[in-house]
């Protein structure tokens, strides 16, 4: 068994691998309006502006790289600008 103390340093360690998330394969989101760690589970908030996505169909979360951490197909018809969450959870499969 994983301790919980390990599982909360490695969803840490991805907060700070996270560098971007681009939504439809083209629109970068680089400023956070929370990035944080609560317990086993990172969450990121980030403004969608409307009038750059219309329809959000994927969005993917970045290292500095490029590198792909996670990837969401989703279906999200955005009207306004949107405050988007996004939550990573880290847990131990058994």
């Amino acid at each position: 068994m994983i301790t919980q103390q390990f599982i909360h340093d490695v969803a840490e360690y991805v907060k700070g691998r996270v560098a971007k998330v681009v939504l439809n394969g083209s629109y970068e989101v680089t400023n956070f309006e929370q990035k944080e760690v609560t317990d086993n589970q990172l969450s990121l908030n980030y403004i969608i502006p409307a009038s750059e996505i219309s329809h959000l169909t994927l969005v993917e979360v970045k290292d500095s790289s490029g590198n792909v951490i996670s990837t969401n197909n989703v279906d999200v018809p955005i009207s306004a600008d949107t405050m988007f969450l996004q939550s990573i959870e880290v847990k131990e499969v058994v």
